[in-house]
């Protein structure tokens, strides 16, 4: 009789998994009082701001500037000031996610780090809908989960412009 049960379950999940469609493993942050999403296998690490990120000259204002993390020199960017939200100064939840694109490491100020989230293709809509203060330039897909909120999943390529980064290395 069990057998019976576990088999029907694995149908069950089968056809879930059918119509939803393919997962997609997000990194749920949070800048004010948005929620983003970032592919959790371009996260490296997420470790407290330090106390003091060197400040590089003549950088534009989203680049906070640079940190040592454990040896490697990190490139800090402001993520409410990059997508063109109002900055908000930042509490003790502050986090900076640590993000690598083919061998680029850098960090991102996000205000709290919410939670890792399976988003699956069925509760993905197109940026394009979105109606806010964020540039649109910088958001892949606008998901909507089953407990209501919307999370914007963000193109980090495009966010920092990688592919430019990558060729000036060559």
């Amino acid at each position: 009789m069990a057998e019976v049960d576990m088999a029907q379950q694995q149908d069950l999940k089968d056809v879930d998994v059918e119509t939803l469609g393919e997962e997609h493993i997000n990194l749920v942050f949070a800048l004010g009082r948005e929620n983003f999403g970032v592919d959790v296998n371009l996260v490296r690490e997420i470790v407290r701001v330090p106390p003091f990120i060197t400040r590089v000259p003549n950088a534009p204002m989203y680049i906070r500037g640079v940190m040592n993390l454990r040896g490697t020199i990190v490139p800090v960017f402001d993520m409410q000031l990059k997508i063109g939200m109002p900055h908000n100064p930042l509490t003790e939840d502050a986090r900076i996610i640590v993000i690598a694109v083919n061998e680029v490491q850098f960090g991102i100020i996000v205000n709290s780090v919410r939670e890792v989230r399976t988003i699956y293709d069925k509760q993905l809509e197109p940026a394009t809908k979105l109606s806010s203060s964020v540039d649109k330039r910088y958001v892949l897909w606008v998901a909507k989960p089953s407990d209501d909120r919307l999370i914007l999943l963000l193109d980090v390529s495009a966010l920092f412009d990688l592919d430019q980064v990558l060729q000036e290395e060559e």
